[in-house]
């Protein structure tokens, strides 16, 4: 455990041991794999309470407990957030249109250890701008992971996502965080998607993160529905949400969130 004192606060970043990430890796391999299945299922006229259903059943027959269901009284298995949905809409009957963005955020609990990630993807074909906004917030989720190297600051990883995400003429979410992740769902230390390079807690070998780009069209502000959990682009432009769970190494990151 490393301890670092940030703003006033004193974070408790775990280090995981080999054993621990040999089982967050299959914990998040479950991620993936049902993340794979729902993306390849979904066509205009399904709904995401079909895919939550399928979730649910999938994660059980791989051995492992969704770990989103009660999660802070949220009340699916995924969340399933479409167009100007950022992050945490609830499943519902909803039909998925063609020209539609649908982002699947999923966590599944293996063990004890949660694993995490989360896709954008279209629905038929979309405008040439949607497929844009999910292409840079891809490509700036991986300009994220490439930072992530043992002796690198933190916030190396938040400058390389915003600006690879602002060249482009987007903008990145400030309200929510990447984090740690392990026997917990959100852990030391939080990680957004800005911020100035060489500053941040030093990075460490066996540390395990979820980096996690939210991505909007327009303007970077949001608001949360009358739900208390949708949470929705202020001016109603789409936006894109991608995420893996990672461990730093001594050598190059490791994408634990893979297939």
């Amino acid at each position: 455990m490393v301890f670092s004192k940030i703003q006033g606060r004193f974070l408790m970043i775990q280090i995981k041991s080999r054993d621990e990430i040999a089982i967050l890796r299959k914990s998040n391999r479950i991620v993936a794999r049902v993340l794979r299945h729902l993306k390849e299922i979904t066509s205009p006229g399904r709904t995401g309470t079909d895919l939550d259903r399928i979730a649910e059943r999938m994660i059980h027959g791989m051995g492992g407990v969704p770990a989103f269901k009660g999660y802070r009284g949220y009340p699916a298995n995924i969340c399933v957030s479409v167009n100007e949905q950022v992050v945490h809409g609830i499943p519902d009957s909803r039909v998925f249109e063609e020209g539609d963005i649908v982002s699947l955020d999923l966590g599944v609990i293996y063990r004890g250890y949660v694993g995490d990630a989360a896709i954008t993807f279209p629905v038929g074909t979309v405008d040439p701008e949607s497929n844009r906004l999910l292409e840079v917030t891809e490509t700036a989720l991986m300009k994220g992971i490439e930072q992530a190297r043992e002796g690198n600051r933190l916030f190396d990883i938040s400058h390389a996502i915003q600006s690879h995400v602002e060249a482009n003429g987007f903008s990145v979410v400030r309200d929510f965080t990447g984090h740690g992740i392990g026997r917990q769902m959100h852990e030391d230390p939080q990680i957004p998607n800005f911020g100035r390079a060489g500053t941040g807690d030093r990075l460490r070998a066996g540390m395990v993160l979820a980096l996690e780009p939210m991505v909007n069209a327009g303007d970077w502000r949001v608001r949360v529905l009358d739900n208390g959990w949708t949470v929705v682009t202020a001016d109603g432009k789409r936006s894109a949400h991608f995420e893996h769970s990672i461990a730093i190494t001594d050598g190059e990151p490791e994408i634990l969130s893979l297939p």
